[in-house]
């Protein structure tokens, strides 16, 4: 991991660049097609840290900081720790957009269902339903990023890691 701090870096600030985009759709915004692909390359930790530092950054510089930001960052967290187990021996993009469904789906359950009703008494009714077209689009977009943007980042991060894997048999061998 050493020698791709610059690989994190960039997405994570192209991350944080789209999702301040004026204009954009609520919850149309990459982060789910960068975890997946980090998380196969560089593990389940440095994909949680993606995860929850796009949460608690974006919040910070938007709406602020409070127990909305806790849930969602924890949930994206614990989204970026379970690609390092989905993906230790996928790859492609069906396998990113079946875990991009399946991950959104918990995450909006989790925060949407949740956030609402136990912390601004919010009926559970009015967040089920309030949710669904919430979700839809969520979808919508994490699916569509799985698909077309995973498996590019996957290939760019796998690029440096077979030269630096390359460099390190070579030294080996001489």
């Amino acid at each position: 991991m050493k020698k791709n701090w610059i690989k994190y870096i960039i997405s994570f600030v192209s991350v944080m660049a789209i999702r301040l985009m004026p204009f954009r759709a609520p919850n149309v915004e990459p982060i789910m097609a960068v975890i997946m692909p980090f998380g196969k390359v560089y593990g389940g930790f440095m994909s949680f840290v993606f995860g929850f530092l796009s949460i608690v950054l974006y919040d910070s510089v938007t709406s602020g900081l409070g127990i909305w930001t806790l849930v969602t960052a924890l949930a994206y967290g614990l989204i970026g720790l379970g690609t390092q187990l989905y993906f230790k021996k996928r790859s492609g993009w069906k396998n990113y957009a079946a875990y991009a469904a399946i991950a959104t789906i918990f995450y909006d359950a989790i925060t949407g269902l949740t956030i609402g009703p136990l912390f601004f008494h919010q009926l559970f009714m009015v967040s089920l339903i309030g949710q669904i077209p919430f979700t839809a689009l969520h979808l919508l977009g994490n699916v569509s990023f799985a698909i077309v943007l995973s498996p590019v980042i996957e290939k760019w991060f796998m690029k440096s890691e077979i030269k630096v894997l390359s460099v390190r048999k070579m030294s080996l061998v001489s």
